[in-house]
């Protein structure tokens, strides 16, 4: 069992740019939400509103934002972003990882048309197919498949069970069924991106698939062939976006949202969870096309309105 970190506000506040109120001596071993803390705990508020939330927590020290007016009943350290912080010092509490680069697991498999740069990690049960270029400092856990034609640049993780460069979904009609067109595009994943688990990535048809840097994918996400996704953009849950649709810088995407395919969406738009997008956005903002759920009587008296309004 591994040792129980602790830190003094003094040594998180020099980690995170931050500024103590209170003692700067004293020592905390565990970060919390403020419901469950304890006497050793450092929780965070992320949003003033909820301060009364604050009365209840056992903690000793609280990350706040700099205009969050203090009081005795806590330690703070003080920031611009406490949500940030936060993140800086859930790093400090990890566990030590057992990820070792360079590695590359024994059980996986590495096709002799692939390249690889010398510090990877490759965890068990992977595939690595032709054409794959690996770079530097890239984490692939286990049970993941390359199957052709993958590019990574570097510093990217890629989580359990995630499928890249898959067939895209091409098939041309006939009277007697569909004749399979063949996907001769690559996929290209650039730097700083972290890729679900069980994501599904296509390679291009003709042209490349492109993740480009700093982009994040949730769990369970479905990026279809052609699709340009771009820098620093955060996708949830269960999204899906289909073909050869081009998404601009620092999008963001809600669970169980889509994208509809062909289309182009501008830099700095965010879209609300459960939203399909059936056409081109052209000016930032926020976007969503809720329906709460209702009773079904109620729900058939809300469609007739709907049908009136759209008259």
């Amino acid at each position: 069992m591994s040792e129980q970190k602790s830190f003094t506000l003094k040594e998180l506040a020099n980690a995170t740019d931050s500024i103590i109120v209170g003692d700067e001596n004293c020592v905390v071993d565990n970060l919390s939400s403020i419901k469950n803390s304890s006497k050793s705990s450092i929780t965070f508020l992320s949003n003033n509103k909820y301060s009364s939330s604050l009365k209840s927590s056992k903690a000793c020290a609280v990350i706040v934002h700099n205009d969050f007016e203090d009081d005795k009943n806590f330690n703070y350290l003080k920031t611009d972003d406490p949500y940030l912080t936060y993140a800086k010092i859930s790093n400090l509490f990890e566990e030590d990882s057992d990820i070792k680069i360079p590695f590359i697991h024994k059980s996986s498999v590495i096709s002799d048309k692939a390249t690889i740069h010398k510090d990877v990690y490759i965890g068990p049960n992977c595939n690595i197919g032709p054409n794959c270029n690996i770079g530097p400092n890239v984490i692939i856990h286990s049970n993941c498949s390359l199957v052709k034609d993958v590019n990574i640049a570097s510093d990217t993780v890629v989580q359990n069970g995630a499928v890249l460069g898959s067939d895209g979904f091409g098939f041309a009609p006939t009277k007697k069924g569909y004749v399979k067109i063949k996907q001769l595009g690559k996929l290209n994943i650039g730097r700083n991106v972290e890729i679900g688990a069980n994501c599904t990535i296509d390679r291009g048809a003709l042209d490349n698939t492109e993740i480009h840097d700093g982009v994040i994918l949730d769990n369970l996400v479905h990026i279809a062939h052609n699709v340009i996704i771009g820098e620093n953009s955060a996708i949830a849950a269960s999204c899906a976006i289909a073909g050869s649709t081009k998404i601009g810088k620092n999008f963001q995407m809600g669970g169980l949202s889509g994208v509809l395919g062909h289309l182009e969406v501008c830099d700095n738009v965010t879209i609300g969870a459960h939203t399909l997008i059936t056409k081109n956005i052209t000016e930032p903002g926020n976007y969503v096309g809720i329906m709460p759920a209702q009773e079904h009587k109620d729900w058939a008296k809300s469609s007739v309105l709907i049908k009136k309004l759209s008259k």
